[in-house]
């Protein structure tokens, strides 16, 4: 690793983990997934800089949700509805996606698109901190998806692992960081996050009551699934 340079703020893809070229290919696959809603919703990203766990992620994340036969998802971190839009297509007209934001105005942008995609009716979105929601949330859940501040990412695994169902999923964006939790002393955004991440990545692997695999597309998509003995 001594010829590679740390991911920086000018520089922050160094390690891709998969070939940017191969990611077109697979976006390109899934033509059939297009609709107005999810395009308008990608254009804002793009213009805002916003981040998104984009197509593939996506689709990825339905495919999970629709394996378990998922109806109840715990989404901490909503933005303005992205993931939730997967989860929503999942979970069906009798499930429900349980969705979070500081920012209230992203809780206006949801209930606008996810709306005309005629899936408001099963969302329950909250602004506020996504850890005081969940702790006043009664029940278990099919699926914690965390994608919140790094930094929160060890406690948020803390209090979700608990809460999911025998057979149930956590899922995780964002956890090989640019390949920064690849690096030694890498160049970080914001301090302390990548520590974290590699504390929360590495506070999985080692639970003996999960099986965990982290997908490498885009930025690092951890699932863990609850042992059901």
């Amino acid at each position: 690793m001594a010829d590679i340079k740390s991911p920086s703020v000018l520089n922050p893809g160094v390690l891709i983990p998969v070939n940017p070229a191969i990611e077109n290919y697979m976006n390109g696959l899934l033509r059939h997934t297009d609709h107005p809603v999810l395009t308008e919703m990608e254009a804002l990203a793009r213009k805002n800089n916003f981040p998104i766990i984009g197509r593939l992620v996506g689709v990825f994340i339905e495919s999970q949700a629709k394996m378990i036969n998922a109806e109840r998802v715990f989404e901490f971190g909503s933005g303005y509805g992205y993931s939730a839009y997967w989860f929503a297509k999942a979970v069906g007209s009798k499930g429900q996606v349980i969705c979070t934001d500081a920012d209230f105005l992203n809780q206006q942008k949801a209930e606008h698109y996810l709306s005309a995609a005629g899936l408001w009716d099963r969302i329950d979105f909250q602004a506020g901190m996504a850890q005081d929601i969940f702790c006043k949330t009664e029940g278990a859940f099919d699926i914690c998806y965390n994608d919140v501040d790094k930094g929160d990412y060890p406690a948020i695994w803390r209090i979700a692992k608990d809460r999911i169902r025998p057979g149930g999923l956590y899922i995780a964006d964002n956890v090989l960081w640019r390949g920064r939790v690849a690096v030694e002393n890498p160049s970080d955004i914001f301090p302390g996050w990548t520590e974290a991440i590699i504390e929360h990545n590495e506070l999985i692997f080692n639970d003996p009551e999960f099986d965990s695999f982290i997908n490498p597309t885009r930025d690092g998509v951890i699932v863990a699934r609850k042992k059901t003995a």
